[in-house]
């Protein structure tokens, strides 16, 4: 599993140009600020540890681990 992927999001970095003064254009590329964060899961009984961007935090904490850990089950993911 690639380390610029969130788990949760499913985030990956986009590409784009960076212009100069003189509008000379190179290319460039955005990481998603990706955390490797462990999570205690209750429904499973132990910690899993997830790949996540900081806007898969936020999602973790609206929905709950269990939920999140759920859909990336469902998805076919090892967690």
């Amino acid at each position: 599993m690639s380390r610029q992927r969130c788990q949760v999001t499913g985030a990956v970095p986009s590409f784009g140009n960076t212009i100069s003064h003189s509008h000379k254009r190179s290319g460039r590329r955005w990481d998603v600020n990706i955390q490797r964060k462990r999570f205690w899961a209750p429904s499973l009984g132990r910690n899993v540890t997830l790949n996540v961007s900081t806007k898969g935090l936020k999602v973790i904490d609206r929905d709950g681990i269990d939920a999140v850990v759920g859909r990336i089950l469902a998805r076919g993911e090892r967690v």
